[in-house]
């Protein structure tokens, strides 16, 4: 996260630097108009004989107003570039980030905590960004511009007794800060959990209304929400603390100024209208230094925000070359797997056990088993999600741990059972947002994988832009909708994991024997728990807890009357469940 910010610093340094510089020159222009109203208050003495140096003041003084007004200008637009530059950057970054996350670390990360480090945890280290370089500076410019002209053009020792104040001040934040850290962490985590349990219910909100469970959810939303509001509040309290204990303090500034700058004034050290001035100054620096509470404040929370974004940073991630998709040779799909086991990381109890198979640049292999028994966990290791020890899965010769990781997956077509879609068009849910596809070919695509009557009858035809994970469309669109990817990439790998599920008789077995012509001169692979899916695949595995208890053709498989035979059974005699008998 360190590199990120200091990245994106650098490149924009000449922004940044042009800010500070017009602060600096901001912070010396304020100067001029006490100083000004102050000689105009002593040329009152002698009003006639000082017309005109009150008039060429008075012009002085507006000249100086709008050359201020100027400067400020280019200095808040010079700001909000830099402010909001730093935000896009921190964002690119972070995204970019995710997408290289291993699937391992990616699972532990729920979906609120993920929007929380995009909206709230960016957001709280670009306040702190621009409170150190727009607050910040300008504390420090006040500080020395201010003070030098208190003590140098008025009196040292009435900026001595002024100043003492402001260090009881900065005492007080000192002691406040820590437990304002405390309480903001605290609300930070509040609001991860409200916005994970948002997150949920959005999710779950077809659920929730067919059970009427509204009243529930919200109930439990509001003790949530009340969590938040009494964690912020505690904030809140801590943050005013500190701004009071400061303007209590400058107070007695004023205070000391008055009754100190008079004595010297009846004493003749120092006139009316340097007092006057004095008292200017510290308008001058009271307001900025009166941040400091908000910027501690801020510090703390941007500390902790820190603290959570470079834990994602931290992150190991995947070693993805983008120059190797369109350089990589392609693979024929030789695929051979020797003695294989594996268990989910912080799981003792392994996934795969023993795995040995080969498979050869043209066959269709069929995986079928009960849910659990380690079909897609196979799967997920061919595309390399997780690690694999070396020597166990080797494609075209190679140990797949050779294989650059993005050459693997541009040569394998793999259709999950999730069938993710996004919120936006038919056609960019096909090609993935990959525009070198054209219209024809991905027409030819809907047809084969038996969809295209269905988007003709849509509004917008293939532009139909579709709801959040397909929520527009059938289980059987969906599924369909995704195995048209698997025709329109041109993968010697192709891997259809359960995406049959949600289809009648009659449309899988036309889907099949369009994937047959796929599959000619390729490798593929159908897992599915239906055996008229897989029944005429040149090898059936059949697992069971993570091991291949049965491999064979379907005719040997049913002479065998093993667990095969059992599910081809099962499956045919299953008769339509009924209320009544």
């Amino acid at each position: 996260m360190k590199d990120v910010i200091i990245k994106s610093l650098k490149e924009n340094r000449w922004g940044i630097a042009i800010q500070i510089i017009l602060i600096g020159v901001n912070i010396y222009l304020l100067t001029f108009p006490s100083k000004i109203i102050g000689n105009i208050i002593d040329l009152f003495y002698d009003l006639e004989a000082n017309q005109e140096n009150i008039m060429n003041n008075t012009y002085y003084l507006l000249g100086i107003c709008i050359v201020f007004l100027l400067v400020r200008v280019i200095w808040k637009y010079y700001e909000t570039v830099n402010n909001r530059s730093l935000e896009r950057d921190m964002k690119m970054k972070l995204f970019k980030r995710f997408l290289k996350l291993k699937v391992k670390d990616i699972q532990k990360i729920k979906n609120g905590e993920i929007m929380s480090y995009f909206v709230k945890d960016t957001n709280e280290i670009r306040r702190v960004m621009y409170g150190l370089l727009s607050h910040g500076t300008r504390i420090v410019f006040t500080f020395i511009i201010a003070i030098f002209q208190m003590a140098n053009g008025v009196n040292l020792y009435l900026t001595i007794a002024v100043i003492f104040p402001i260090f009881i001040g900065c005492f007080f934040i000192l002691k406040i800060k820590k437990y304002v850290e405390i309480s903001f962490k605290k609300a930070q985590d509040r609001f991860t959990e409200m916005s994970e349990y948002i997150q949920e219910s959005t999710d779950s909100i077809r659920t929730t209304k067919a059970y009427s469970c509204e009243g529930e959810q919200l109930k439990t939303f509001i003790v949530k929400n009340r969590k938040v509001k009494q964690s912020n509040n505690t904030v809140d309290i801590y943050s005013n603390l500190l701004t009071m204990s400061l303007n209590i303090c400058f107070g007695l500034c004023y205070a000391i100024a008055l009754l100190f700058g008079s004595k010297l004034v009846l004493e003749g050290t120092i006139t009316v209208g340097e007092l006057v001035t004095f008292n200017g100054y510290i308008g001058l620096f009271v307001g900025p230094v009166s941040w400091l509470p908000g910027l501690v404040t801020r510090i703390k929370r941007g500390q902790i925000s820190y603290a959570r974004l470079d834990k994602i940073f931290t992150l190991e991630t995947e070693k993805i070359n983008l120059k190797n998709i369109e350089t990589g040779e392609a693979l024929k799909g030789n695929i051979k797997i020797q003695n294989l086991s594996f268990h989910y990381p912080g799981i003792l109890e392994k996934s795969l056990e023993g795995i040995n198979v080969e498979i050869e640049q043209g066959q269709t292999i069929g995986i079928i088993g009960t849910i659990g028994s380690g079909k897609t966990t196979l799967m997920n290791l061919l595309i390399r999600l997780y690690n694999i020890p070396k020597g166990k899965i080797m494609i075209d010769g190679k140990d797949i741990n050779e294989i650059p990781i993005e050459v693997l997956r541009k040569n394998i077509c793999y259709i999950t059972q999730d069938n993710f879609l996004f919120s936006s068009t038919l056609k960019e849910n096909i090609n993935l947002f990959d525009d070198n596809y054209s219209d024809e070919e991905i027409k030819i695509s809907t047809k084969k994988s038996v969809v295209y009557d269905d988007i003709k009858k849509m509004p917008d035809g293939i532009e139909t832009v579709i709801g959040e994970r397909g929520a527009d469309l059938s289980g059987g669109q969906k599924q369909r909708v995704a195995i048209s990817r698997a025709f329109l990439k041109n993968s010697n790998i192709l891997i259809f994991d359960d995406t049959f599920s949600a289809l009648d008789n009659k449309t899988s077995e036309k889907l099949l024997e369009n994937i047959k012509e796929l599959a000619e001169g390729k490798t593929c692979i159908i897992i599915s728990n239906k055996v008229s899916d897989v029944k005429n695949s040149d090898l059936i595995l059949v697992l069971d807890y993570g091991e291949i208890v049965e491999r064979g053709k379907h005719d040997e498989l049913i002479d065998k009357q093993g667990i095969y035979y059992k599910f081809y059974q099962q499956q045919i005699t299953k008769k339509e469940p009924s209320f009544f008998k």
